[in-house]
């Protein structure tokens, strides 16, 4: 498997992962004041399957708890069911998901 490669691009607000050198999917957030709203994951159709959203999710997260200075809000369904699967980032919620 190739190795997924992340970053934080803040210009475009948005989270990157990039394979061989292209842009193979993206987490778009939207700052504000202690906040930050993650509202769409995209991953390229040639990339789905290889984990990239997996990957690009647990950098952006642990990015947000190493800032320390935000509260996570999530409105793109794809990063709520992986936060549910991994509750271990449930503390980093402004609103946790429902029971």
């Amino acid at each position: 498997m190739t190795d997924v490669v992340t970053s934080h691009n803040p210009e475009k607000h948005r989270y990157e992962a990039h394979i061989d050198g292209e842009l193979a999917g993206f987490a778009q957030y939207l700052p504000s004041v202690g906040l930050i709203t993650f509202n769409h994951t995209v991953v390229d159709d040639k990339f789905e399957g290889r984990g990239v959203a997996s990957t690009l999710v647990r950098f952006a997260l642990d990015d947000a708890r190493a800032d320390g200075s935000r509260r996570v809000l999530v409105t793109c369904p794809f990063i709520v069911r992986w936060i549910e699967k991994h509750p271990e980032y449930q503390d980093l919620l402004e609103t946790p998901p429902a029971e």
